[in-house]
This record gives C-alpha cells, structure tokens and sequence, in this order.
C-alpha cells in the first residue's frame, strides 16, 4: 500500500492540532563502530526509548504529537509511519551499509507534505511540522548535498518545516551547516548523549504542542548534550 493510499484510509484519532516530527536517522555500517566502550546504535536505540516513554507521560503531547521515523543507509527505509504514541513502538535500528542522507532527508521532508495535506483533508489544525536528522558520517558521493540545502532553505524560509541536523562524532558538519537554515544551526553531540537529547526533544515537543498558534515558542536548554545550542 503506498503512503497517500494509507493517509486516505485513516481516520483520525482525534481532533487535537498535531505536531509532526519525523526522524531522519543514520543507520550506516559506521554507527556500530565502538566510542569509549560503547556503539552509536546501541545509544541511540536507548535514546528512542526514552523518547517514546516522555511522549507517554505527558498527556497533551501523546495526544498531539505525530513520530515518523525513516532510516537511511545504502538504502531508505520508512520504520514508522506519522502515528501518535498510543499506536506505535520504537523500532529497533540494526547498522549496515553506506550513507544515503540526501535520499534519507527527502524521503522525510515527503512524509511531512504527504501528512499536512492529509490534516488539511480531515480537518486537523497542525503547528509547524520538524525534521531531524541524525547523522555520524557524510553522504554518498552520488548525493545531491546542494540540491537538498536549495530545498531545506526554501522550505523553512517559507515555513513548511523546522529543520534541524545533529551531527554524532565523525559527522561532517561543513555539508551539515550547509544544508541548515542558519537560523538553526546544526549541533555536534556531546559523546554519544543519545539519550540526553531525546529528553531536550520530547521535552521541546511539549512546550511546541502546548503552545498557541502563532505563539512565539522557546525550546529548553540544550547544555547537556550539545555546545553552543541557540534557540
């Protein structure tokens, strides 16, 4: 079943205005490879963990935030579809192959135009859908990285999404600031902090889904897991 087959066969859950984050993550051979004892995969399977449980605890958030997760290594694979907490678990992400992030964060930035139109279809007011990337490498050679920073830079100007790319130790962040919008810089994770930026993202994701439309919204501190965050 394609992805706008299976829109128009939902309905939806409720009513509440949604707020979309779908998740671009790097599952290439190289997130296995051991930092200080431990491997990249392995923290960020915990991460998302983590992160389902916040979404969980906070009853405005499960019933307000949409999670869609995509993976990309040599290959770009849709591991969850825009659901809302009640109707997923976390996948288990298993490392291998290359890195096909441009392809990667397409596929991602699809799934939101796929998923506003189908708020726009059943009547669900929506804030300002989010991607993240998380990457540990640099894409493929055969990657179209400026075609993708074209893309991003009109997309947030216009504000169709909030992007945001967070670079794991051995991330190339030149290609990583060049596809960011520079309003949103992108971040270097402390270590293999996985867990501690889950906590800043479900924890930003609360403050978005509780806010006003048009309220002007102010994430958490990001101290503990990354250097120079701005917000």
């Amino acid at each position: 079943m394609a992805a706008n087959d299976f829109f128009e066969a939902e309905s939806p859950e409720n009513y509440e205005q949604k707020c979309l984050c779908v998740l671009a993550l790097d599952v290439s051979g190289s997130m296995s490879n051991p930092m200080g004892g431990m491997k990249p995969i392995d923290e960020l399977n915990d991460g998302l963990e983590d992160f389902y449980f916040d979404i969980q605890e906070d009853a405005t958030t499960a019933n307000r935030l949409e999670v869609a997760i995509v993976t990309f290594h040599s290959e770009v694979q849709t591991e969850l579809e825009p659901s809302l907490v009640e109707n997923f678990e976390m996948p288990e992400l298993i490392p291998k192959g290359s890195t096909k992030m441009v392809d990667g964060v397409r596929e991602a930035i699809e799934k939101v135009e796929a998923r506003k139109k189908w708020y726009k279809d059943t009547g669900q007011p929506y804030y300002r859908p989010w991607v993240i990337l998380i990457t540990d490498g640099e894409p493929d050679s055969d990657q179209d990285v400026k075609g993708l920073a074209n893309e991003i830079h009109d997309a947030t100007k216009a504000k169709k999404f909030a992007f945001l790319a967070v670079g794991v130790e051995g991330a190339n962040m030149k290609i990583l600031r060049e596809v960011s919008n520079p309003d949103m810089p992108p971040q270097q994770l402390q270590g293999l902090k996985f867990s501690a930026f889950f906590k800043w993202l479900s924890a930003s994701m609360s403050t978005v889904t509780s806010s006003e439309t048009g309220q002007q919204v102010n994430l958490p501190k990001a101290d503990d897991w990354t250097q120079g965050f701005t917000t």
